[in-house]
């Protein structure tokens, strides 16, 4: 059964700090390039990070500089440092694999983590 995990959201004010961690099981973890997608009320759900399986990362141009993506493989973990946070980063975030992740032919989601940010 596949599982993802999103922890550490939280409430933070403009230019502090949250650390997202993505636990995931059921999936061969190490093999898929992974994700960070969020999803502001209202809007569309956008890809924030990405890193592949070997560690090569690509970043919206909106959080280039400011949020750093990462994985631990070793323990089917997924990171996101995000710094210099922004009212407009408020959303909620979830991880997935780039592509994303089907269960028995349903599109396959985490509950999400939401990361607030006031001004």
């Amino acid at each position: 059964q596949v599982q993802l995990v999103e922890s550490g959201g939280g409430l933070v004010q403009a230019g502090g700090s949250l650390r997202l961690s993505c636990a995931a099981s059921g999936i061969i973890f190490s093999q898929y390039a992974m994700a960070w997608y969020r999803q502001a009320p209202g809007k569309q759900r956008e890809l924030v990070a990405a890193i592949t399986s070997g560690g090569s990362t690509n970043y919206a141009d909106s959080v280039k500089g400011r949020f750093s993506i990462s994985r631990d493989n070793t323990q089917n973990m997924l990171y996101m440092q995000m710094n210099t946070l922004k009212p407009e980063d408020t959303a909620i975030y979830y991880c997935n694999p780039v592509g994303g992740i089907k269960w028995y032919g349903i599109p396959y989601w985490g509950q999400g983590t939401q990361v607030t940010v006031s001004s």
